[in-house]
C-alpha cells in the first residue's frame, strides 16, 4: 500500500482561481458521542429520542451542591477509540474547565480536557476515490488528540413566539473530540476521513455515528494559501452534521476565501456556519483562541490515572478494525482492493459477506453481496437490516451454481424469486422446475434444431467463429435459459465445426 504526504502541494488538488491555483487546508475537530448507557459525569440516561428534559440529573443541571462522578465505561470508550486511531494513550490526563457563556449550559462551564488529553497524537489511513478507473488513493492523516468532554443541553427556538425553551437532555452526554492534524487538502479527502472515522468507531463500538441525531458532528477548519506557501488565516465552520454537508461547506468556504483576497481583501479568523439551503457559509462570530476560554483544572475532578496493564487489556479484546479485515479479504480470499473496500465501509455489511462466504468462494459471494443484493437494496431504498434475503438463502443460491444445478442465468431469476416471495432457495428450484438441463442429448437436439433453421447464420459463423456467441444465445433462449450454458457453447463450435 503507498501512503502520500498529503501535506505537499498535489495539482490534483488545487483549487483555480483568477490569479493562479490554490490550495485549501483543511483540519477537523469530530465530536463523537460515546456509547455507553449514562452520561460522563452522572447516571442520567443517554436514551435518544426521550421527551424534552426526562433524562436530566441535578448534576446535569448544575444545582447547588452537585459534584461530578467520572463514568468509567467513557474512559474505556475514549481508550478504545484511541487504540483504534493508532494514538498514544495517556496514563495521566487531567480534565479542566473551559469557561464560556453558552445559553443551554447550565454549569456556566464546559468539562473538557486541555494540556492533558486522555488521547495524544495517532493516525488514520483514508482512501479516497474511486477514481473513473476504480482506483482507490490512500492518505494518512494525523491525529493530533482526543479528549473527552460533556455536550451542552439543546436550545429550541420554534417552540415560542418570543421565548426559547432548553432541553437538557443531552446536557453532561459525554462527547470524544478527536482533531486532526492540518493535512487534508480537499473536500473529498475530509469527506473520506469523516467516514473512515465513523466506520473504526462503529467496529468499536464507542460511538454509534448517526449523524442525523446528533451523535457525530464536525468542526470544519479552512484556510487557502498558494502551493507551498505559509498557512492563510483559519475560519472554522461551526457543527457540521453530514458528510454531505462537510463536503460543501469546504467547497464553499475555499471558494469564499479566494474571491477574497485575489480582490486583495484580507480573512478575519472566525466561526461561520454552513446554510445548505444557499450553498454557503455566513458568519457567526470573531473565532476565540485557547486562552480566551480561561482553562484551568476543575477541582472538582482528580487527575485521571491508570496503567499500562489497564490499556493493555482492553486492547487485547479490541474486533477486528476495517483496514485488518480489507487486508485479510484481499490475502486470504483473494478479492479486489475495491471489492473489499466496499465491504468492510460498513461492519454489518462486512459481517454479513463473511456469513455467505464461509465454505465458500469468496469473489463470487462478494460479487453477489455487492452487485445483486447491494444493488437491490439500493434501489428499493432498504437497509441492510431490511433484507428480504437472508445471507444463508443468498449462500445457498451461490451453492446451486458451483454444483451445477443451476446456471447463472436462472440464479438472477432465483435471487428474484427469493428477494419478492421468500423461501428456501433449493426448495423453489424444484417446486418450480428452474434446474439447470445438463442432458446432453436434450441440448445437442435443441443445437440441432436452431443450426437447421438458420442455414445462412451457419456459413457466416464458420467464416467469423465469433458468431457462434449467436447460437449459443439463440440455443439458451429456445431451453427457456435452463440449458448449462458451456455444454451449449462446447456443442455448437463442435456442429460447426470452429475452435
Amino acid at each position: 500500500m503507498t501512503i502520500i504526504d498529503t501535506r505537499t502541494p498535489d495539482p490534483k488538488r488545487l483549487i483555480s482561481g483568477a490569479t493562479g491555483d490554490w490550495e485549501v487546508i483543511i483540519g477537523l475537530e469530530v465530536h463523537a458521542q460515546v456509547s455507553s448507557h449514562s452520561k460522563l459525569f452522572s447516571g442520567a440516561s443517554t436514551v435518544f429520542g426521550s421527551a424534552p428534559n426526562d433524562n436530566v440529573s441535578l448534576v446535569d443541571a448544575a444545582m447547588p451542591g452537585m459534584l461530578p462522578v467520572i463514568n468509567e465505561e467513557c474512559v474505556k470508550q475514549a481508550i478504545r477509540t484511541g487504540l483504534g486511531l493508532k494514538a498514544q494513550i495517556n496514563l495521566k490526563s487531567v480534565f479542566d474547565r473551559k469557561n464560556y457563556f453558552y445559553p443551554d449550559l447550565p454549569q456556566g462551564y464546559q468539562i473538557s480536557q486541555f494540556k492533558q488529553p486522555i488521547v495524544g497524537e495517532g493516525t488514520v489511513t483514508v482512501s479516497v476515490g474511486p477514481d473513473r478507473q476504480g482506483h482507490f488513493e490512500d492518505i494518512e492523516v494525523g491525529i493530533e488528540r482526543l479528549h473527552l468532554e460533556q455536550d451542552a443541553g439543546k436550545s429550541m427556538h420554534d417552540q415560542h413566539p418570543t421565548m426559547s425553551y432548553v432541553d437538557l437532555n443531552r446536557s453532561g452526554v459525554a462527547l470524544m473530540e478527536i482533531v486532526s492534524k492540518p493535512d487534508i487538502r480537499s473536500a473529498d479527502e475530509a469527506k473520506a476521513y469523516v467516514t473512515k472515522l465513523r466506520t473504526i468507531m462503529r467496529y468499536l463500538g464507542t460511538c454509534d455515528g448517526n449523524m442525523d441525531e446528533g451523535s457525530l458532528r464536525a468542526d470544519v477548519n479552512v484556510s487557502v494559501r498558494k502551493p507551498g506557501g505559509e498557512f492563510g488565516t483559519r475560519c472554522e465552520i461551526k457543527n457540521v452534521n453530514s458528510i454531505r454537508f462537510i463536503g460543501q461547506a469546504i467547497e464553499a468556504e475555499a471558494q469564499r476565501q479566494i474571491a477574497i483576497l485575489e480582490d486583495g481583501g484580507k480573512i478575519d479568523q472566525e466561526t461561520r456556519l454552513f446554510d445548505p439551503a444557499k450553498g454557503e457559509t455566513r458568519s457567526m462570530r470573531s473565532k476565540e483562541e485557547a486562552h480566551d476560554y480561561r482553562y484551568f483544572p476543575d477541582p472538582d475532578l482528580l487527575p485521571l490515572e491508570f496503567d499500562q496493564a489497564y490499556v493493555d487489556a482492553l486492547a487485547a479484546h479490541l474486533p477486528e478494525l476495517p483496514d485488518q479485515k480489507k487486508e485479510r479479504f484481499v490475502s486470504a480470499m483473494g478479492l479486489s482492493a475495491y471489492d473489499a473496500s466496499v465491504l468492510v465501509a460498513e461492519k454489518a455489511v462486512a459481517d454479513f459477506f463473511e456469513k455467505v462466504a464461509e465454505g465458500r468462494d469468496g469473489k463470487m459471494a462478494a460479487n453477489w453481496v455487492i452487485n445483486d443484493l447491494l444493488g437491490a437494496l439500493n434501489k428499493s431504498g432498504k437497509t441492510l437490516e431490511e433484507t428480504p434475503v437472508s445471507a444463508a438463502q443468498l449462500g445457498a443460491i451461490i451453492d446451486l451454481i458451483k454444483d451445477g444445478t443451476i446456471s447463472g442465468k436462472i440464479a438472477k431469476d432465483l435471487f428474484e424469486i427469493v428477494w419478492t416471495e421468500g423461501g428456501d432457495p433449493r426448495d423453489l428450484v424444484e417446486s418450480r422446475g428452474l434446474k439447470q438441463v445438463t442432458d446432453t442429448g436434450a441440448i445437442e437436439k435443441a443445437v440441432d434444431e436452431v443450426i437447421a433453421a438458420n442455414p445462412d447464420k451457419v456459413e457466416q459463423a464458420r467464416a467469423k467463429p465469433t458468431m457462434a456467441g449467436w447460437f449459443v444465445g439463440q440455443v439458451m433462449k429456445a431451453t427457456g435459459g435452463k440449458a448449462n450454458p458451456q455444454a451449449v457453447n462446447d456443442l455448437v463450435k463442435a456442429k460447426l465445426g470452429i475452435e
